[in-house]
């Protein structure tokens, strides 16, 4: 499953690029570095529970849960461009309503009638 895939390759890098990460956090957040770690585990942990018909679905609720969580990271992001030489500063803007997108997609594979396990 795609979904899987993404979240377990999104997760993995939490753990190869700590430091892109690092930049990302608000900082009113304290423990930056577990808090990315933290995230990149429950990421790769929740992905693969996506492949299984039985924890489909906790898997998406937690997945959503991650996607809020981590938004205002996202924020952060969009409004400190100068923290991003390397990417466009429309492309961190952009990436906001990618994550209501993302919402969507683990929606319908995970918890949506027609994919989702009673």
């Amino acid at each position: 499953m795609l979904l899987a895939g993404f979240f377990v390759l999104a997760g993995i890098n939490h753990f190869v690029m700590p430091e892109f990460y690092l930049r990302m956090m608000p900082p009113y957040l304290p423990w930056p570095m577990l808090l990315i770690y933290l995230s990149g585990l429950a990421e790769i942990l929740l992905g693969l529970m996506v492949l299984f018909p039985r924890t489909r679905r906790p898997a998406g609720i937690g997945l959503i849960l991650l996607l809020i969580a981590v938004f205002p990271a996202n924020i952060q992001m969009a409004l400190h461009p100068e923290t991003f030489p390397e990417l466009n500063p429309w492309g961190l803007w952009l990436r906001l309503p990618f994550q209501v997108l993302f919402v969507l997609w683990v929606y319908w594979s995970t918890l949506h009638s027609s994919s989702a396990p009673k």
